[in-house]
């Protein structure tokens, strides 16, 4: 499936597209022949289509969609899809992946995966705070529960006092910046990682199986762009253009980790990273879309000083106020106008719980199985590069 359909043949992407394609075509015709410098260049065009026609589903979505619980799980699945189809790539070409100078690229890919791992963890942690969030909700919705009994002034004063202290302990993550950070749990068996053994030099980060009280979200994820600039045309000729795939995927490695960081509450969260992706390629679009989509949605008022942009903590904040402003004023016997704009509060209310309840688990599932895929994923790609260095 075509992954855009308004590029003509003078389209930009299809310029550079031949001139990446035509170095592959000179460099391995001259050795192996025309038939299979054509199937490697199909299979890494595939490569490409497959990462647009992600993102461009990605980013079709309405804004009401967008940094959703279920949105973040379709990025997760793009991502994993991609990974697959690239792990696939570097294990067909592996005796090339392990020579310089490619072996130098993909040991730098490994290196922002190891990084990587230390996000998801924090993203973890993020999950249990908005549990926590989720609890003094549904205190909210078991006192104001009209169906049982009528809402009388004790239970107002129950809900009144779980709405205060959901309104403290999203503050108190706004000024910490980690209410688990103590906690340090992680998707990972601890000390069972050969990791230590790989690290390159000139790299400062927390251990991955445990996010320090120092540990800086927006510290990692700028650490990692800092490193990601767009391949050169003599690196993309020494290795068969295979370094443009390498490049494709840590800059969805990046973007992800960003979007997670950007939704999630997470230790020390900032958002100012740059993006340098050559809008030639045809994934680039839809996703540097995205990436402005998501700085617009950061600078809206109501979601300026957030604890996250997840949808879904837009609306838990959303109902407490609103809950709270109704409970402020409210008079016993509750008046019938007054009721019934609670009741509409409560059904709100009700529904955000269902949400959390029957999402939240599966996003953290989600997030544990990526994890995982990346760990292994970097174990057997450090095994092929270290055999090749025998």
């Amino acid at each position: 499936m075509p992954s855009t359909d308004n590029q003509g043949s003078s389209s930009p992407f299809h310029s550079f597209g031949r001139s990446i394609w035509s170095v592959r075509r000179e460099q391995v015709h001259s050795v192996e022949g025309h038939h299979d410098s054509s199937a490697e260049e199909l299979e890494l065009e595939s490569f490409h289509r497959q990462i647009a026609d992600h993102f461009n589903a990605l980013s079709a979505v309405a804004d009401d969609e967008l940094l959703s619980i279920a949105w973040i799980q379709k990025l997760l699945y793009a991502f994993v899809c991609c990974q697959e189809e690239f792990r696939a790539i570097l294990l067909k070409d592996k005796a090339l992946v392990s020579k310089p100078p490619l072996d130098r690229f993909v040991a730098e890919f490994f290196e922002r995966s190891l990084k990587a791992l230390d996000t998801f963890n924090a993203t973890r942690d993020g999950i249990e705070k908005i549990r926590l969030w989720q609890k003094h909700l549904e205190i909210v919705q078991c006192a104001l529960d009209s169906h049982k009994r009528t809402i009388s002034e004790g239970q107002s004063r129950r809900a009144r006092k779980a709405l205060m202290d959901l309104a403290l302990t999203m503050l108190d993550e706004k000024d910490s910046g980690s209410v688990f950070s103590q906690r340090n749990r992680s998707f990972g068996r601890h000390n069972t990682s050969k990791d230590h053994h790989h690290r390159l030099p000139g790299h400062s980060r927390s251990l991955s199986w445990s996010v320090s009280r120092s540990w800086s979200a927006a510290k990692q994820l700028q650490s990692i762009a800092n490193s990601l600039a767009p391949p050169r045309g003599n690196d993309i000729a020494a290795t068969n253009g295979l370094v443009v795939p390498v490049f494709a995927m840590s800059s969805l490695l990046l973007f992800v980790l960003w979007t997670l960081v950007a939704a999630i509450p997470c230790q020390d969260r900032g958002l100012n990273v740059h993006f340098s992706i050559p809008r030639q390629f045809s994934w680039g679009v839809p996703l540097l879309s995205l990436h402005e989509r998501i700085t617009e949605e950061s600078k809206k008022r109501e979601r300026r000083n957030s604890n996250g942009l997840l949808y879904e903590i837009y609306l838990i904040d959303k109902c407490a106020r609103q809950l709270t402003d109704l409970l402020d004023v409210a008079q016993f016997p509750l008046p019938e106008e007054q009721k019934i704009e609670l009741e509409h509060g409560i059904q709100e209310l009700t529904l955000v719980c269902e949400v959390l309840k029957n999402e939240l688990d599966p996003l953290e599932r989600q997030l544990r199985e990526v994890f995982r895929s990346i760990m292994n994923m970097r174990t057997e790609g450090l095994e092929f590069l270290g055999s090749g260095s025998e």
